[in-house]
């Protein structure tokens, strides 16, 4: 079952948009913090914009854990910023140059040796902190 997420990793690292697409299902689903997609040109086109910015993206995996047709990951990314990115609130952040180390989870459910869906989980706010951003925290005084 792990072959196909190896495969994913060797092409993400590697920066190949078709062995990438090669992993998936034609009706794979990709769920994360910024968006969900649910087919290959969607998938193409999120992971074409991170790999944008940051061109230098690495994934180490540390571990794995599976069960029946899912399998658990957990990966520490590395990359510096040298690219527009886009956060989760839809906006655009501009390259800052910094150079991020992000831990994250993916969790996925494999088929036929493929990807049929793949959800990703990361800290949003130690990414943002690293990137030099500064999120306003508002209260409200009344809730």
């Amino acid at each position: 079952m792990s072959d196909v997420v190896d495969r994913m990793l060797a092409a993400m690292n590697d920066h190949d948009i078709d062995a990438v697409l090669r992993c998936f299902a034609p009706d794979a689903v990709v769920v994360g913090p910024e968006l969900e997609a649910g087919n290959p040109d969607e998938i193409a086109s999120y992971i074409l914009q991170i790999w944008e910015g940051f061109p230098d993206l690495r994934l180490l995996l540390w571990g794995r854990v599976g069960h029946g047709d899912a399998l658990a990951t957990e990966l520490l990314a590395t990359g510096t910023h040298r690219g527009p990115y886009l956060i989760a609130d839809g906006q655009v952040l501009e390259a800052t140059g910094r150079f991020t180390t992000l831990r994250v989870s993916w969790f996925w459910q494999i088929a036929n040796d493929l990807v049929v869906s793949q959800r990703y989980y990361y800290d949003q706010l130690e990414l943002y902190a690293q990137l030099g951003l500064r999120m306003p925290l508002t209260f409200d005084p009344t809730g």
